[in-house]
């Protein structure tokens, strides 16, 4: 298997460093990601600053001190915490493939125990080069996709009237 670092898929980098205690809260707000292994590192929702643009959607995120190396696609734009980095790929991969980068970035935290960090040699992680993706990825995520469209359309058939009276 052909591997390659991150920096040769991505471009590498570090997020707006803002704290999430000295911003407003708003439910329907920009989301703020942080180095949370939960909710795809979504801690909160925010004010939309006007000084500052949201990272834009599309981007993969990975933590490089708490919870190392959990990475997630980010499908809204977003503002993000301390140590968080984002990578914006640098060829067209589809959502399947960035979940799929996704598993492999988070499959190397065994190498950043005991309190040890991702922010110097994130850019140097071996990941699969593109060409080795395996077919499985687009065919396990079109299953998941078909058996779910199934499940939502048993949900919204509509319930015949009663005939009790």
């Amino acid at each position: 298997m052909k591997l390659v670092t991150i920096s040769t898929l991505f471009d590498v980098k570090y997020g707006v460093n803002l704290e999430l205690n000295r911003l407003a809260s708003d439910p329907n707000g920009i989301n703020f990601v942080s180095r949370s292994a939960k909710n795809n590192g979504i801690t909160g929702k925010v004010k939309a600053l006007p000084h500052l643009t949201p990272i834009e959607s599309g981007v993969l995120t990975v933590a490089g001190g708490g919870s190392v190396l959990e990475t997630f696609v980010q499908m809204e734009p977003f503002y993000s915490g301390r140590d968080l980095y984002y990578l914006k790929p640098l060829v067209e991969l589809t959502l399947e493939q960035k979940l799929y980068y996704c598993m492999c970035i988070r499959a190397n935290k065994f190498r950043f125990s005991y309190g040890r960090q991702a922010n110097r040699t994130l850019k140097t992680i071996q990941i699969p080069a593109v060409t080795e993706i395996p077919d499985w990825v687009h065919e396990v995520f079109q299953g998941v996709a078909k058996e779910w469209s199934i499940y939502l359309v048993d949900l919204i058939k509509p319930v015949s009237p009663s005939t009790n009276n």
